[in-house]
């Protein structure tokens, strides 16, 4: 069962993402595609995208939880994801962590990290990667240290969005 919790002025519950939240993740992550460096697509994600990533997470048993509001607003998601196809890669993940807009700054990005940990390690995987975008992601290079991610690489403008060169920090934390 979902359980409540209030983090400052923010209500919530969390729990696993269902088909019916699909639209508003969509709407979330897409205002990130639109305004921010964070995320290098360049192009809004489909809701056929979205299904399709739903429905591949959900047969490989992926962690992928919501935080809703007692209104039924979804405040943020977060997710793990395979890192790499290569079998020998299957217990290894990339986490991502997406909040609206009324979400952000209050703590809930915490709260979504630390219960993804929980599930994933439920989950039997064992390594979780980060990959932070270099520019405009500081909040997040803090939020993954805080939970003992440790940076294991940078790759310099390796990706070009808003006229800019972007780079990435990687970041692992061990579940084992």
């Amino acid at each position: 069962m979902p359980e409540a919790h209030s983090e400052a002025t923010l209500e919530y519950t969390l729990r696993g993402v269902e088909a019916a939240d699909l639209p508003s993740i969509q709407e979330i992550y897409n205002h990130y595609v639109a305004t921010s460096p964070v995320t290098f697509d360049e192009e809004a994600m489909t809701l056929a995208a979205w299904r399709e990533k739903y429905y591949s997470l959900s047969r490989l048993g992926m962690p992928f939880i919501a935080a809703v509001s007692p209104q039924g607003t979804i405040l943020g998601y977060a997710l793990v994801a395979p890192w790499k196809q290569k079998k020998a890669f299957r217990f290894t993940v990339e986490n991502s962590i997406y909040l609206g807009p009324t979400a952000v700054g209050k703590g809930l990005g915490r709260v979504l990290l630390g219960e993804l940990i929980v599930r994933s390690k439920a989950a039997g995987l064992r390594e979780i990667i980060a990959v932070i975008a270099d520019h405009g992601a500081d909040a997040s290079l803090t939020l993954h240290s805080a939970f003992g991610f440790r940076e294991i690489g940078r790759m310099g403008q390796v990706g070009f969005k808003f006229d800019q060169w972007i780079g990435t920090v990687l970041m692992q934390k061990s579940l084992a």
